[in-house]
């Protein structure tokens, strides 16, 4: 397996993982899930701290699809190097430093850990395009 599918690895585990927070601080600060709960989808009020878990896992959903496409074309075109290395690892901390930010409500560092995990998408696609094709 190559680093960059390792990393992308984790990034999807990370995305799998997200929601758990968001589900068991619902489930204690706002309420337990009943029949009612399913039937309704609207949440009731909640913190808005539950509000941002909740959405930094739907964000890290939006962003692992573009990023975990082109690291799977890169994978088929055998397109691998230190820079495609080095932008997989970069996504994965950007989206984990992203994840955090968002749950503590750090204003602007967020808007920048998001910015480092799409330029990082944006550096493999460089190199998938970039790259000389095997003849």
């Amino acid at each position: 397996m190559t680093p960059e599918l390792t990393w992308l690895a984790w990034s999807a585990l990370l995305t799998a993982f997200l929601w758990i927070p968001y589900i068991v601080a619902r489930s204690i600060m706002v309420e337990f899930p009943n029949p009612r709960t399913y039937q309704d989808p609207t949440p009731p009020h909640m913190p808005a701290w539950i509000k941002r878990m909740d959405r930094a896992h739907l964000n890290a959903v939006e962003s692992l699809v573009p990023f975990a496409a082109i690291v799977l074309i890169a994978h088929v075109a055998e397109i691998s190097n230190t820079m495609t290395v080095m932008w997989s690892a970069v996504f994965f901390y950007s989206r984990l430093g992203h994840a955090v930010i968002y749950w503590t409500g750090i204003p602007y560092v967020r808007t920048l850990a998001f910015a480092v995990g799409f330029a990082a998408t944006l550096g493999v696609f460089f190199e998938v395009i970039t790259a000389v094709p095997a003849m």
